[in-house]
C-alpha cells in the first residue's frame, strides 16, 4: 500500500470513529444462573455511523437480543464501554438512562406492542407524553408520514398487521430520535405489507436516520449498507462497501 494509501485508510477510520453514534468497546453480558455463568455477549467492539444502515443477523442464541437490549439502553454491559451519541451510557443511573432513550431512541417491534383500547393517534401520544407533552397535531402528521392519516381513529384491531407496524413506525418518529432500532420489522407481515415498509425505511434512511435492524430475512439483511452477524456471542462484521468479514470481538 502506498503512502498516499495508508494516509486515506488513516483518515477515513479517523472520520469513522469520530462521526460513530454508537460504540462498543469490549463490551461484554454474562447472566447468572443456577447452571453458572453464561456469556451472551463476548468482548464486542464496533461502531456505527451516523446515518448507516446496518443489519444485526445470527442464529437463535447467538447474541442478538442481548446486542438489542443493550443498544437500546433496556439493558447494561458487565463489562466494556458503550456509547451512544457521545454519551457513556455504561454508568447511567436508571432515571437518567430512561430519559436517554427517549430522548436518542425509536423503537420498531416485530410484535407491535401498540396499546389494544388505545386508538391509533393516542398510541402515537402515548410515546409523546413519556418523552415531553403530548400534541395531538403533531402525532397525526406522524401517521400522515406513513399513509396512516384516514385511520387515525381505530383501534389496533381494527388495522392490518401492516398498518400497525406502520403505527409503530410513526410511534418511534415522533419524538424524533437519531437511532431507530428495528426489531424484524416485516417479520409478521406478508409480501405486500413487507414492501410497504421496505420503502419507509428507505425514505428514513434517505432522509438520515439511523437504523439498526435485527433481522432473519437475507433480503432484508441486503438492504442494509453493512452486516454485524453473532455466533456463540462473538460479533463479526461485514465493512462498509462489502469484502471479507473482519472478526471485531476478541
Amino acid at each position: 500500500m502506498s503512502r498516499t494509501e495508508t494516509s486515506t485508510v488513516a483518515v477515513a477510520s479517523q472520520t469513522r470513529a469520530e462521526c460513530a453514534v454508537i460504540s462498543l468497546s469490549g463490551v461484554t453480558r454474562e447472566y447468572s444462573g443456577h447452571a453458572g455463568t453464561v456469556r451472551a455477549l463476548d468482548s464486542a467492539t464496533f461502531s456505527i455511523v451516523a446515518g448507516e444502515w446496518v443489519a444485526i443477523t445470527g442464529p437463535s442464541g447467538s447474541g442478538k437480543s442481548t446486542l438489542v437490549n443493550l443498544l437500546g439502553c433496556l439493558d447494561r454491559p458487565s463489562t466494556g464501554q458503550l456509547t451512544i451519541d457521545g454519551a457513556d451510557v455504561s454508568s447511567m443511573a436508571p432515571a437518567e438512562l430512561d430519559r436517554f432513550r427517549a430522548d436518542k431512541i425509536g423503537f420498531i417491534f416485530q410484535q407491535f406492542h401498540l396499546i389494544p383500547y388505545l386508538t391509533a393517534v393516542e398510541n402515537i401520544m402515548l410515546a409523546q407524553y413519556f418523552h415531553s407533552m403530548t400534541d395531538e397535531t403533531e402525532a397525526r402528521s406522524a401517521l400522515d408520514r406513513v399513509g396512516l392519516g384516514a385511520r387515525a381513529a381505530h383501534l389496533p384491531s381494527e388495522l392490518s398487521g401492516g398498518e400497525q407496524q406502520r403505527v409503530c413506525i410513526a410511534r418511534a418518529l415522533i419524538n424524533n430520535p437519531p437511532i431507530l432500532l428495528a426489531d424484524e420489522p416485516t417479520g409478521n407481515l406478508d409480501a405486500a405489507n413487507q414492501g410497504i415498509v421496505v420503502d419507509l425505511l428507505r425514505g428514513l434512511h434517505n432522509a438520515g436516520h439511523t437504523i439498526v435492524m435485527v433481522t432473519h430475512d437475507p433480503e432484508m439483511a441486503g438492504l442494509a449498507s453493512r452486516r454485524i452477524a453473532l455466533n456463540h456471542g462473538k460479533v463479526f462484521c461485514h465493512p462498509v462497501g462489502g469484502g471479507p468479514v473482519v472478526r471485531l470481538g476478541r
